[in-house]
């Protein structure tokens, strides 16, 4: 792949993980409730429901739930009661100060804790449709038809893709564990986790509506 082609693949993927969306919204409302180790954390499960979508489409899976409407629709509405779920546990939530002594109890406690945001985060990207459709979509524009192994460089580039993502999750893991810190945020805690609740229930609402697995 040429210089110029790489860094665009670079730009871009830094300019696609800055958008807003439900991994991010995730990021957020942990590195907010909990700490910023909370929020790398989200991050990093986020990351590895992200190399399930790439091994899926090198292997040809994604594909075939691309151009299956049942396969698409069965995990789009998997992804989207997942989403709405998470979004009515904010919603009900008590105060966000009982996920930030959870993060400062015994080893046992802040493991279990750090272990349960990873899962979640895990499954907020593996159980969306669209990350699959992405990934099918993005990636394969940089990949030359010359080259031979084009499964092998799917999974290189999306790669890349995954580790250039990390930086981009820890600034938001890090601007919003400092934000946390301000005693306007902490006092309005409640109601941003209301939002929070209300946007995850948003993002979930969407992609169920989603019809077409190209869209």
């Amino acid at each position: 792949m040429p210089t110029e082609q790489l860094m665009l693949f670079i730009a871009a993927g830094w300019l696609l993980n800055l958008t807003p969306g439900p991994d991010v919204l995730y990021i957020v409302t942990h590195s907010l409730r909990g700490s910023v180790r909370a929020g790398l954390v989200s991050g990093w499960g986020i990351t590895a429901g992200c190399f399930v979508h790439i091994l899926a489409a090198a292997a040809g899976v994604s594909a075939l739930m691309a151009t299956s409407v049942t396969a698409f629709t069965v995990l789009k509405w998997f992804g989207a009661a997942y989403l709405v779920w998470t979004g009515v546990k904010l919603l009900l939530s008590k105060s966000p100060a009982s996920d930030i002594e959870m993060f400062k109890g015994s080893e046992t406690s802040v493991a279990q804790g750090l272990w349960a945001v990873f899962t979640g985060g895990f499954w907020t990207n593996v159980l969306n449709p669209k990350v699959a459709i992405f990934f099918l979509a993005f990636v394969p524009q940089f990949i030359g038809h010359d080259v031979e192994n084009k499964a092998w460089a799917f999974v290189l580039l999306g790669t890349l893709f995954n580790v250039n993502a990390l930086p981009v999750n820890a600034g938001w893991a890090i601007a919003s564990a400092w934000m946390a810190k301000h005693r306007g945020v902490q006092r309005g805690m409640h109601w941003l986790d209301r939002v929070a609740g209300a946007m995850f229930i948003g993002f979930g609402l969407k992609l169920a509506f989603t019809d077409n697995p190209s869209a």
